[in-house]
């Protein structure tokens, strides 16, 4: 299924959780904020948020440093 992922294309399995993208893209649950839709999405739901065609999807990534 196409979703949009950070402003582009993004082929996703069909009934993928939050999780299961956060896996295939390579990033750690508890280092990114997730918005499906405008809404932000708390970490204990990355495990069973099914997305669904056309859903629009932004990965924050946090940064350390000084």
């Amino acid at each position: 299924m196409q979703i949009l992922l950070n402003g582009g294309g993004f082929d996703a399995p069909e009934s993928a959780t939050i999780l299961l993208l956060l896996e295939s893209v390579g990033l750690a649950p508890a280092r990114v904020a997730v918005e499906v839709n405008g809404r932000i999405v708390p970490r204990d739901e990355y495990h069973r948020l099914h997305l669904h065609e056309q859903d629009r999807v932004e990965i924050v990534r946090f940064v350390g440093g000084g």
